[in-house]
């Protein structure tokens, strides 16, 4: 079962194209495309034009249809990575932006506001990609039969309640809100899993082969509500199949 989501990697082999030959060291960047990640390594002065001609091999998004965001801003097709402020290990978010002002209603436009929720968005999946790494070696523990501390079913559980309440406190409308509840719905399901690995751990003749969704009985409605308070998962119940009613989370 693979929870957590690799990044895509490319580098300038295949991309002379867009970018020229180029002799030299090369800048490093993390490119989020809502839950997707592209690594690229690119010259430090390539332009943003060129640098979307790169991105489209692995988005399939064309040059035209793309947005590029660094720090909230969006940089435009005709500046260049070394001049504005783009340098190694940076990390930029790709949008896909509207053919055309009849294809997407005006207020759809992105603004600055949804620019920072984006990256704000993307920093918490990152965080939630470590905790994803952490569950599969979990489940790898549980299903091995080694001894795990029960805390860290626990513990686990908490982080990824935490990077919930982050999103909770992220303040997103039009693209940004579809990447909030994506992640949102992500992170249920590595709780769920997790519950599930708990589960098998305490009760390690119940059948692995069967579909079991096992999960603390949480009031998911708290979030996304604005309150800010954190549901509290009520006592677990000696049972080895718990239900959830996650849609009243967004």
């Amino acid at each position: 079962m693979s929870l957590g989501i690799p990044p895509q990697n490319t580098n300038l082999a295949g991309s002379q194209e867009a970018i020229g030959c180029h002799v030299g060291p090369s800048v490093r960047l993390s490119v989020t495309h809502g839950l997707k990640q592209y690594d690229v390594a690119v010259p430090p002065q390539i332009s943003i034009g060129d640098l979307k001609k790169v991105l489209a091999q692995q988005s399939g998004l064309d040059p035209a249809n793309q947005k590029l965001l660094f720090r909230g801003k969006e940089k435009e097709d005709s500046e260049r990575l070394h001049t504005s402020g783009i340098k190694d290990m940076a990390r930029l978010v790709l949008l896909e932006a509207p053919r055309s002002q009849e294809e997407k209603p005006q207020e759809e436009k992105m603004t600055p506001e949804v620019a920072r929720a984006c990256e704000a968005i993307a920093r918490v999946r990152a965080e939630v990609d470590k905790l994803a790494d952490k569950v599969s070696t979990l489940e790898a523990a549980v299903n091995g039969h080694k001894k795990v501390d029960e805390k860290e079913f626990i513990v686990l559980t908490e982080l990824l309640m935490v990077q919930l309440l982050k999103l909770d406190g992220i303040e997103a409308e039009g693209e940004a809100r579809i990447q909030r509840k994506n992640e949102v719905k992500r992170i249920q399901n590595l709780v769920e899993a997790t519950d599930v690995l708990k589960v098998r751990y305490n009760n390690p003749f119940v059948d692995q082969g069967r579909s079991v969704v096992a999960t603390p009985q949480t009031d998911w409605a708290t979030f996304d509500s604005g309150s800010g308070q954190t549901p509290q998962p009520h006592a677990p119940q000696p049972a080895t199949q718990i239900t959830e009613n996650w849609e009243r989370f967004d």
